[in-house]
């Protein structure tokens, strides 16, 4: 098992080997850190990089090891986003002239860079930045400004205190007109002294969330005061300013010269032809100006990858301290029962183990498709790029909500979900729009879908509805309402009503929230630092705004269906991960076939319901889009619902992968059979937490519900035996776990009092402050002593 998590027998040598280095070495000791201050704490992570990387040329590990290395050490320092996001963004965009100049320098270090994108009022909106980049044909440079205080960058990691370069990312102005967002090589201090250079504003934006944590990176503020760079610095790999023999006709000329793209280097693909003058003439070709953009497809691989370790982290410390931990049950004097010995413990833990194996196994396959999607930009072939966007935005979105977020409780009532169905949402698609209409049942476009107009009012006497796709005339109204259908509920049924419900869904709790659920597993030692749950959260949970807020994401990953939904019947088919779309037909009218509990445990039952499920409510968000005659203002209204939709489609894309990854030949004994059973969990969970999506779009029955509860009680007793076995798989060290709760030999309860003597408020038996404040309260001398 630990080399089927490791991903190969070598990715398990060199982890095995690196992660012991580090454990071994006192220099890596964190196990401080919660009671630094800010000043000590932030000195100690610079010792340990300095450290880390004096290890590194000390035993020359290769480019692999010593990613391995900082990834053990496990604290957040300004190396990360020097080899993580300022290294790989010049070797993305960086001409071969820039990444022989820059490169060099960067991999031995004479320079430290970061990765200044995000300014103070904005984030996801990248168009929307404000720091310009003007340039001056007189003396060919670029003058990059901050022209506002909300320009100002804010949040680049190692920009605060360390960072000696920038790739900073400006509006292009050449000749008095913008060119959209760049990125440019900006030196921010003297490699002498480390002072800023002039004209550079510089400094660290405070503290953050948690004791420790993120508190060991240098996030920064930025800004720029009309600071001269060379032409040569501006990132011109898919675009290029050349000056021309005459001095007076210096041109902008964007040219794909290559759609190369690696880790935090957008891949977005700009197909430009096109040149400015200095004198502010701009002429454009017939190339599509903006071709097709795709976002950062490997740098959310990555965070997928992240959202597995910080999963497997929290659940190996909550499932090794819940085998220890003994809670009530004791019978004629004889030991407590174990807390992992009680379903409900069981119920919110090993879905949670589940995940990290599902996260993991789709991390694996998006490094796979990072590697299809760059093969085939550099063979200028981007038919899968707008997929591989969605998937990617989706699934990052999809693992770190699930790792980090505490989610709230659900009411999932049907009369409720309905009702949520019912409202509008936004649709930007192309001239095209849907028209929802009574069709004859030859008809191409005809989707059997099963209503019940009596529940909403529709005047509607058919059981059945067509979609017909039809260009929308300027200032067009969208159908009449009677014919138009809004509701998924199967007249052919009885109506749902809220009493047939299972009895623990009409409130169910959104259990699934990762490292927070993995804490309260712990009881109230999981809120103590030395459990190491507090500060990972901490550390992670910025996941789900960084590099895409998730929200944002999943919106991007709703239009992307709706105007898969739009295409349906012209000749452009889905592809990849959104293939089901062409049996949509199908997936409208099918019923599930269970007829017993373990029937759930066939891998065609599992795929067709979440097929089903995310089909059902991607086509009913686009009917409820058809209504608007603005479809941005459908959008914006609707988009609760098109979020609800785009995780359904994400889940799905998760189920199936680890379904395909079963499919596999995977040594080791008995190893695919726990793999079979933690896939099983995964997904049934899943149907049992969003129960009312599969019960109001008609994919399942409560029957159908009711027997994949009494299946997943019954997994849940088949992974019980080898829970440890299977977080111990994850193969990870005291050290790296920095958690007394998770420690391997688990002798708990002795390391927990140790560890409470060492804090320094136990240094002395009485404490500072007993004489000013204590005492006078004791002695009843308050209004005479000196506060």
């Amino acid at each position: 098992m630990k080399i089927v998590w490791a991903g190969s027998p070598h990715a398990f040598d060199v982890s095995d080997r690196i992660s012991k280095l580090v454990a071994s070495d006192p220099g890596f000791r964190k196990d401080n850190r919660s009671t630094l201050s800010r000043k000590e704490l932030f000195k100690n992570t610079l010792r340990k990089a300095a450290y880390a990387w004096k290890t590194i040329v000390e035993l020359r590990l290769s480019e692999e090891e010593a990613a391995k290395l900082r990834f053990y050490v496990d604290e957040p320092a300004f190396t990360d986003l020097h080899w993580g996001m300022f290294i790989p963004a010049i070797k993305g965009q960086g001409t071969e002239e820039q990444q022989q100049k820059w490169l060099p320098l960067a991999y031995k270090m004479q320079i430290i860079g970061c990765y200044a994108q995000t300014e103070l009022g904005h984030g996801s909106n990248v168009q929307g930045l404000e720091t310009t980049a003007t340039f001056d044909p007189q003396t060919d440079e670029f003058i990059i400004h901050s022209p506002t205080l909300t320009s100002s960058k804010w949040w680049p990691g190692g920009l605060g205190k360390v960072a000696t370069h920038a790739i900073a990312y400006a509006r292009l102005i050449v000749g008095g007109r913008e060119h959209g967002v760049n990125g440019f090589i900006v030196q921010l201090r003297s490699l002498e002294d480390h002072s800023p250079l002039l004209g550079i504003t510089v400094g660290d934006i405070g503290m953050k969330f948690g004791n420790g944590a993120y508190n060991t990176m240098d996030n920064g503020v930025l800004r720029f005061d009309h600071v001269r760079i060379p032409r040569n610095q501006m990132l011109m790999r898919c675009a290029q300013y050349t000056c021309l023999c005459m001095p007076s006709d210096a041109l902008y000329l964007d040219k794909v010269l290559d759609v190369y793209s690696i880790a935090f280097a957008s891949i977005a693909v700009m197909l430009w032809v096109s040149q400015v003058t200095c004198e502010g003439k701009y002429k454009q070709s017939d190339v599509p100006r903006q071709l097709v953009y795709g976002t950062m497809v490997y740098v959310r691989q990555t965070i997928v990858a992240d959202a597995s370790c910080a999963l497997s982290r929290a659940v190996c410390i909550a499932t090794r301290y819940s085998a220890v931990r003994r809670q009530f049950g004791s019978q004629n004097g004889g030991p407590e029962t174990q807390v992992i010995d009680y379903k409900t413990q069981q119920s919110r833990l090993f879905p949670l183990l589940a995940s990290a194996y599902a996260f993991r196994f789709i991390g694996e396959w998006l490094k796979w498709l990072y590697a299809d999607v760059t093969r085939r930009l550099q063979a200028n072939d981007f038919s899968t790029l707008p997929e591989a966007h969605a998937c990617t935005a989706g699934l990052k979105s999809l693992t770190t909500t699930t790792t980090a977020r505490i989610l709230t409780s659900k009411n999932t009532k049907t009369r409720a979900i309905v009702e949520k169905l019912r409202a509008p949402s936004k649709f930007s698609t192309s001239p095209w729009m849907f028209e929802l209409h009574l069709v004859p049942v030859d008809s191409p476009f005809l989707v059997e879908y099963p209503v019940d107009p009596t529940r909403h009012g529709c005047g509607i006497r058919t059981g059945f509805i067509g979609i017909h796709r039809k260009k929308k005339r300027p200032g067009q109204r969208s159908s009449s309402s009677s014919e138009q259908i809004v509701s998924p509920l199967s007249s052919r049924w009885s109506p749902l009503e809220e009493e047939s419900l299972p009895a623990e869904d009409k409130s169910l709790e959104e259990r699934l929230d990762g490292i927070e659920e993995c804490r309260k597993l712990c009881g109230g030692h999981g809120y103590l630092c030395s459990s190491g749950l507090p500060e990972l959260f901490a550390v992670y949970v910025p996941a789900c705004t960084y590099e895409g807020d998730n929200t944002v994401l999943l919106l991007q990953v709703a239009r992307f269906l709706m105007k898969t939904i739009s295409q349906l019947g012209s000749s452009k088919k889905p592809v990849g991960t959104i293939a089901y779309m062409t049996r949509v037909k199908h997936l409208m009218q099918c019923r599930c076939g269970v007829q017993r509990a373990e029937d759930w445990l066939k891998p065609s039952a599992l795929l067709e319901a979440f097929e089903a499920r995310a089909a059902r409510m991607s086509v009913a968000c686009a009917q409820n889009l058809s209504n608007f005659d603005n479809p941005e203002e459908g959008f914006a209204e609707l988009s609760a619902d098109l979020v609800e939709a785009a995780v359904a489609h994400c889940q799905l894309i998760v189920v199936s992968k680890f379904i395909e990854k079963l499919q596999q030949e995977i040594h080791g004994k008995g190893v695919k059979q726990q793999l079979e059973v933690l896939c099983n969990i995964y997904a049934l969970f899943l149907l049992h937490k969003h129960q009312g999506d599969f019960l109001s779009t008609g994919c399942i029955t409560p029957k159908h519900a009711a027997l994949a509860n009494d299946e997943l009680r019954s997994l849940y007793s088949q992974v019980r035996p080898n829970a440890i076995a299977l977080v111990d798989a994850f193969n990870y060290t005291d050290h790296y776990l920095g958690s007394i709760l998770g420690c391997y030999d688990g002798n708990v309860y002795p390391k927990l009092y140790e560890a409470a003597w060492k804090d320094p408020l136990n240094e002395s038996v009485v404490p500072d402050g007993y004489h000013q404040y204590i005492r006078p309260l004791l002695k009843q001398e308050i209004c005479t002593a000196r506060l």
